[in-house]
């Protein structure tokens, strides 16, 4: 009963905070996350994930899945997936695995699903002078992709997919921009996007993600001249790695 309560409390105490956190840079939060993006493949039985508190005091930690949804309360979201523990405490200078399990509900077997892992750090409770001081404390949340990815995709190489974006460029009245379309099963994300070459070269460097099927338009900043010019990009692989490529403008 007492473990209940407790567990109720905390809940309560990641609800409140979860409306109060802000979206920081690894640089800021003192949990790191080991990894940009996570892909679980089909095949596999479970996946996981390792947390390292960087920072010089223990911390409570709780993560989840949500579906695109950055708002959504973590109490009220429905994924296919369990992931043990869901709230721990890690120890200044230690770290912690999270095991993410996929349960079975049916997801598309013919394109990946992206869904999004949330640590939100937890910071410890003022105490002595702290506690006295008025100190304004934040909860730091990561926010990475979280990528489910059926068997059997064409083509079988994710890395393949950039290289089939077809790119159409469009201007009008507000100006110049990229248009992506991707026929992938695979979702795309881009660093950064430019049209010609060169250091002045109008580009799109905000970074964003084409989903498998659909198409994405990217405002580019920069006038946009000539002809036969080719699209430069940098996308992101699995690994969070930059995979560079280049591609013709189609007509």
């Amino acid at each position: 009963m007492c473990r209940m309560k407790l567990a109720e409390k905390i809940l309560s105490v990641v609800a409140l905070i979860c409306a109060v956190s802000v979206f920081s840079p690894e640089t800021n939060a003192s949990v790191v996350v080991s990894g940009t993006r996570v892909v679980y493949n089909q095949s596999e039985s479970e996946v996981t994930v390792k947390l390292t508190n960087n920072g010089k005091l223990p911390g409570l930690t709780k993560v989840w899945l949500d579906k695109g949804d950055p708002d959504a309360k973590p109490d009220t979201i429905d994924v296919p997936f369990s992931i043990s523990p869901p709230i721990m405490r890690i120890d200044s200078g230690k770290s912690q695995t999270l095991r993410i399990m996929f349960t079975g509900e049916p997801l598309p077997a013919d394109k990946e699903t992206v869904f999004y892992l949330n640590v939100l750090e937890i910071p410890p409770k003022a105490t002595g002078d702290e506690a006295s001081a008025n100190q304004l404390q934040l909860a730091f949340r990561t926010r990475i992709k979280f990528f489910y990815r059926p068997n059997g995709l064409t083509p079988a190489e994710p890395a393949e997919a950039p290289g089939q974006i077809v790119w159409h460029l469009k201007q009008d009245a507000k100006g110049a921009s990229i248009e992506a379309t991707n026929p992938t099963p695979y979702h795309v994300s881009f660093d950064r996007i430019q049209v010609g070459e060169g250091a002045n070269a109008p580009a799109f460097e905000q970074g964003g993600m084409v989903n498998p099927g659909e198409t994405k338009a990217f405002p580019l900043k920069g006038a946009v001249s000539g002809s036969d010019m080719k699209v430069v990009y940098t996308a992101i692989n699995d690994y969070g790695g930059p995979q560079k490529g280049d591609a013709k403008l189609a007509p």
